[in-house]
């Protein structure tokens, strides 16, 4: 008999892997249990199903489940949650939608078990139009909630990635929105000058920010009618939570699988856990910070899929390393985009043992005589002893996916004057001859020097 490969979750990391396995070795068999109904569906692009730039739900799905079981002879079981894991037996415990309970025995796990929306200690989290938004039943409830409810104020509780696509999404139904945000600017992670520019954009387009602000919940007597802050209360009609995921890890923490500082799984560089046929990957797990050189939890898409892929090949026999992490993101502000890689916190910088130097600038996005250019502004960050880059960040209307080239040179080691020598492409219609990227770098080699 073969061996057999169970995967707990069936969205990025767990169908990355189980198509791999059977790529790999068809004679495997591949068993995934999956305990809601959706699998391998593009997250990133529910506010733009709320929105209305992508028409169906089912546009979001990559892979359907019959494709899975079909095409592709995956033992894709939805609706079935996995109870407990027993590393010792080598089975986890299953329980089907109809009540049923058994154990399936595994020679490779997977936990890929993902994230869930942080849902604060808020009054009235529980009251009707109060939302939050990480998967797509999530999305499906607020777009039908906002097309038959026609709600005319917004209260939009983070300015994050979520927050900010989700006051676009809004916005675009006529929905006045505002944006509430505990900390002094939204997108806190990409740094101030990219923060500045989104906020400056955000009320250019109707979005009333209400930084520094608080919430402590919401209230109204059917449906959502108010927010409350610390000193006021304020109207809304519809709310959205997106203030961060947390990792589902109680299945794995139950079963003896170690934890992180972070949070989330530890694993190796393979994604093992400290189970040597144990694996975990996707937005439960840590990776490795390919800056810090230690643990870091930054659940993204590209991040969990390709820890899918290796785990796949290394259980097919080709061991074959996750990959590191920079941290590169990248998020639409109606028609601005702001992007981000590396480390630009300092004081975290400082905390991994650099003494970080920082420079911006702002140019063009193409030659200076070429029409529809835009301003970008460009953030580099480097250690000041031994030049080595740190993190990056570009705002602007065109141009922020110049990110990729920061993030390529940290995931290369390089130093600020290795990355101003990088030959890169020119023409007028798509940068001027010093790209923008280029010329931070120059600038920040000169303060180094």
């Amino acid at each position: 008999m073969g061996e057999t490969f169970v995967i707990v979750g069936g969205d990025a990391a767990g169908m990355s892997a189980a198509s791999k396995v059977k790529r790999e070795n068809p004679e495997m068999e591949v068993v995934v249990f999956e305990k809601g109904e959706w699998v391998s569906y593009a997250a990133c692009g529910m506010p733009y199903y709320v929105k209305g730039d992508v028409a169906e739900l089912d546009d979001l799905v990559t892979v359907t489940p019959e494709e899975f079981r079909d095409e592709r002879d995956i033992d894709l079981r939805t609706g079935h949650e996995v109870l407990e894991i027993d590393p010792e037996t080598e089975r986890v415990t299953v329980a089907a939608e109809d009540g049923e309970r058994f154990a399936q025995a595994y020679d490779y796990l997977l936990v890929a078990t993902g994230a869930t929306a942080i849902e604060p200690p808020f009054d009235g989290l529980d009251t009707d139009g109060v939302f939050t938004i990480h998967d797509m039943d999530e999305a499906d409830a607020i777009e039908r909630y906002v097309t038959e409810e026609s709600p005319d104020v917004a209260a939009v509780v983070g300015g994050g990635y979520v927050g900010i696509e989700m006051a676009e999404a809004l916005a675009a139904h006529d929905v006045q929105v505002h944006l509430y945000e505990m900390l002094p600017h939204v997108l806190q992670p990409f740094g101030e000058p990219v923060a500045e520019a989104v906020e400056a954009h955000l009320r250019d387009n109707g979005v009333e920010l209400h930084l520094d602000t608080a919430v402590d919940g919401f209230g109204g007597d059917g449906p959502v009618e108010r927010v409350h802050l610390e000193d006021e209360t304020r109207p809304a009609d519809i709310a959205i939570v997106g203030v961060g995921v947390t990792p589902n890890v109680d299945l794995a923490a139950d079963a003896g699988l170690e934890l992180g500082p972070t949070g989330a799984v530890a694993t190796d560089e393979y994604g093992r856990t400290n189970y040597e046929n144990v694996f975990a990957a996707g937005d439960c797990a840590e990776s490795r910070h390919v800056v810090t050189g230690g643990p870091d939890h930054v659940p993204l898409a590209l991040t969990a899929n390709r820890a899918g892929r290796a785990i796949g090949q290394t259980v097919t026999g080709s061991p074959t390393p996750v990959g590191d992490i920079a941290g590169t993101a990248i998020v639409k502000a109606f028609d601005l985009g702001a992007a981000r890689t590396g480390i630009l916190d300092e004081d975290r910088a400082r905390g991994a043992g650099f003494d970080p130097v920082s420079v911006t600038i702002s140019a063009s996005s193409r030659a200076h005589y070429y029409p529809n250019g835009a301003e970008l502004t460009v953030t580099l960050s480097a250690d000041r002893e031994t030049g080595r880059l740190l993190g990056g960040s570009l705002v602007g209307a065109e141009g922020v996916k110049r990110v990729d080239t920061i993030a390529t040179a940290l995931h290369g080691g390089m130093t600020v004057s290795e990355l101003q020598n990088v030959d890169l492409a020119y023409a007028p219609p798509f940068s001027p001859v010093w790209d923008p990227v280029l010329t931070a770098a120059k600038v920040l080699a000169g303060q180094l020097e």
